[in-house]
């Protein structure tokens, strides 16, 4: 690798820090302003600096910034639910991800439309479910800037693998279902199946609502949500995200065990019929949204500028903390640059 762009990508992502506020509980608020009764309930923490990551061959390159400080991740607490889905289906627990979900969760997949909902639709957020959960309902989120409550209440519903809607009341419904099919918290799934096995820190907490416990079993079970839209999601170090990077530039496979089918990690970036460049919640440079950057690239991306970027070919993971969102692209062709 070109030591003089490794030092360029760092210097770039030290300069190029996000805008979004270190109290994260302001963020938010800003934010997502425009939602009818917004509110925070699950919880949240002040980000830290710049922070990151380079690994290739398995290898650190690069870094810099603190990286062991535990910070929210957003949206890419969304790539590590995928997981847990995607450990369901290699376990049959999961069919097929075109089955309706009205066959594995008793609640929530009721009436003509939220009945045609599959795991796919849920996975490649195309569904779009109608309804509430946690006392958050799908029309609040993200919702268009002109209407009324009435309106969006009320609107048209479209025909479920369609039309991409990015929603986390509807992600956290995946959650949820995954919690039906493997009866027991989600963190702990993911910490006896992946965390552990590469190696993670004891640090990283996985948090849902202060409303989103439900009985499993006779037991009190928090349903985690699939990001910090309203607090909560996966508190994580950068070390950690960088091992779970890894995982996927290595097809699911640390050492010699297969923790994640090779099958999985294909289907998550694979492109969806709703969006070409989302799978099944990781995001994809299929139309070189990342500028000029191998296409096949496929990465996390959680707000306030939180990525792991994947490229298998090149077996590279870089990790990405608190970068202004627009930069990635510039990052990224730094970095791929450096192997020219």
């Amino acid at each position: 690798m070109n030591g003089t762009l490794i030092d360029s990508a760092v210097r770039f992502a030290l300069h190029h820090e996000t805008s979004t506020d270190y109290d994260l509980r302001i963020a938010n608020l800003k934010a997502y302003a425009n939602e009818p009764g917004y509110k925070i309930i699950g919880p949240t923490k002040p980000r830290g600096k710049p922070a990151g990551m380079i690994l290739k061959n398995g290898y650190i390159v690069a870094q810099w910034g603190d990286l062991k400080r535990v910070d929210m991740t957003f949206s890419v607490t969304k790539s590590y639910l995928s997981t847990v889905a995607g450990l369901a289906y290699d376990n049959r627990l999961i069919r097929s991800l075109d089955d309706p979900l009205r066959d594995y969760v008793a609640d929530q997949f009721d009436g003509e439309h939220n009945g045609k909902i599959t795991w796919r639709h849920l996975l490649t957020q195309s569904s779009d479910w109608s309804g509430c959960l946690f006392d958050l309902c799908d029309w609040a989120d993200r919702p268009p800037k002109q209407g009324t409550p009435d309106e969006w209440k009320n609107r048209a519903l479209l025909e479920p693998g369609t039309t991409f809607e990015y929603n986390d009341v509807r992600v956290n419904l995946l959650a949820y279902s995954l919690l039906q099919v493997w009866r027991k918290p989600l963190p702990s799934v993911l910490k006896e199946k992946i965390m552990d096995p590469i190696g993670a820190s004891t640090t990283w907490r996985w948090h849902g609502y202060e409303n989103s416990y439900v009985t499993m079993d006779g037991a009190m079970v928090q349903s985690v949500s699939g990001g910090g839209h309203h607090g909560g999601g996966l508190f994580i170090n950068t070390y950690d995200q960088a091992r779970f990077g890894l995982l996927f530039s290595r097809k699911g496979k640390w050492k010699n065990l297969q923790l994640v089918s090779e099958k999985w990690v294909n289907a998550v970036h694979a492109p969806s019929a709703a969006n070409r460049a989302y799978g099944l919640m990781w995001w994809l440079n299929t139309a070189h949204e990342l500028g000029d950057v191998p296409p096949a690239v496929f990465y996390a991306n959680g707000f306030g500028g939180n990525f792991i970027v994947v490229d298998q070919e090149h077996d590279l993971v870089v990790v990405v903390r608190w970068l202004e969102p627009n930069s990635l692209g510039a990052l990224m062709q730094l970095v791929e640059q450096s192997l020219k």
